[in-house]
């Protein structure tokens, strides 16, 4: 099992975002989301909002990784506040 080389952060991200899934289960369960138009345009629910920043905060850090030799950390903090924006108003 050597195909990756496991590093403190990438196990972080992975327990996080195992645990944002199953919170959004467990409110899923308690409280089912209903389909709703946010500032994006689209109509989404609470676990399309979740990928979307899921996926946006993945094309941020590429392009950080591409252009900049700054820690990650960093712009990991950015894409957290942006994953909140989306999540409440995406």
């Amino acid at each position: 099992m050597t195909w990756m080389a496991w590093t403190l952060p990438s196990a972080l991200f992975f327990v996080g975002v195992g645990v944002a899934l199953s919170l959004l289960t467990l409110a899923e369960v308690l409280r089912p989301s209903t389909p709703r138009r946010g500032r994006l345009g689209l109509v989404t629910t609470r676990g399309d909002r979740f990928f979307i920043s899921l996926l946006g905060s993945a094309f941020v850090h590429v392009f950080w990784l591409a252009f900049t030799d700054l820690p990650v950390w960093w712009i990991s903090l950015v894409c957290l506040g942006l994953a909140c924006l989306v999540l409440r108003w995406g």
